[in-house]
Order: structure tokens, then sequence, then C-alpha cells
């Protein structure tokens, strides 16, 4: 079962994580999840174990102690939603047009067919 681990110190390393968690259980795999830029931390992560009553055994015990110096969160992790068309965080292709939706005439937009002679 894979954990969401949240509130991390931005300090805190994937060791770190596996050590934790590996009181509680084996540990399958422990990522700190890094800004794509910057390379920096941000403040979370997942930590697999390798089956789900130490998962729910590690959720018991660790959620609300402290790492580092922050108290964290520890529960089972979602699925990741889909990101078709960015995310949906507003704006993006289907919010861009206007109106009707429609985005306007196509025929004067891109010469229609009955500007082709069809």
């Amino acid at each position: 079962m894979r954990l969401y681990v949240g509130s991390l110190s931005y300090q805190t390393t994937e060791q770190e994580l596996a050590d934790l968690f590996g009181q509680v259980g084996q540990v399958v795999s422990a990522t700190v999840i890094t800004d794509r830029d910057s390379g920096r931390s941000k403040g979370f992560g997942f930590v697999e174990m390798s089956n789900d009553d130490e998962a729910r055994k590690a959720i018991d015990q660790l959620n609300g102690t402290t790492l580092g110096s922050r108290q964290i969160i520890v529960n089972e992790a979602r699925e990741k939603r889909d990101n078709s068309y960015g995310g949906n965080r507003g704006g993006g292709y289907n919010n861009s047009r206007g109106g009707s939706g429609r985005g306007g005439s196509r025929s004067s937009d891109r010469g229609g067919y009955s500007s082709r002679g069809y």
C-alpha cells in the first residue's frame, strides 16, 4: 500500500523517511517529491509498504508524530488524478474561446469549404 506523507521539513531525505517507516514494517520505496526546476523538496512524499497491514500500522503509529522539527501527516495515498489539459487549473484551451465556446465562424477563420470551391 502506498502512503502519503505530508508536512515534511524541506531538509527531510528519502533515507530518513525509509528509516522512520522501517521501524513499523518493510519499506518497498520512499520518495520525497521535489520541484522540477529548483530541485527543492515540496514538503511531502510517498512511502510504499510491503503489505496493507504494515501500512495501516504505519498510519496509526506515525500520523501526527514528529520528524525533524515538523509534525507529519500520514495517510493512504489517493490515486493520481488525470491531468489532461494541464490539470484544469483555469484558463486553458476550453476556457479561452469566449462566447458560446464555438470559437466564431470557421469559414472566416480558415477559409472554410465554401471559399475553397468544394
